[in-house]
């Protein structure tokens, strides 16, 4: 397993060719409460930096974006009943949707998590 982050503040966990997407702690601090959460269509492919979706809060509303190219394998339909699972456990319950990569050599591009924290932290 590898974790990779966006520089849009999406995070990936890795696993083979599959690719688990949600929103970082820095995103969802920024969003503040989470109230609604728009996923892709299970099937769809979409091209790397996309619109994946939406997520809502009491503050903003902000796109999610693709972080990497492939088809839509699985969205997390616990997010749509309780948005709030993006705020409490953002790495865990709260990922937004599965991806089958459809080009692996695109994962290069993203930061890794020391990275990712000192671009956040600078954000």
């Amino acid at each position: 397993m590898t974790l990779k982050y966006t520089e849009d503040h999406e995070w990936l966990k890795i696993e083979g060719d599959i690719a688990t997407v949600g929103i970082t702690h820095h995103a969802q601090d920024a969003l503040g409460d989470v109230v609604f959460v728009d996923l892709p269509a299970v099937g769809t492919t979409l091209a790397q930096k996309e619109t994946a979706g939406v997520v809502e809060s009491v503050k903003a509303a902000a796109d999610v974006y693709m972080p990497v190219s492939g088809e839509i394998l699985e969205v997390n339909e616990a997010l749509r009943d309780d948005p709030a699972l993006a705020n409490s456990d953002p790495l865990g319950a709260g990922w937004f949707f599965k991806v089958k990569l459809s080009d692996a050599s695109q994962l290069a591009a993203l930061m890794d998590e020391t990275s990712y924290s000192a671009f956040s932290a600078n954000a």
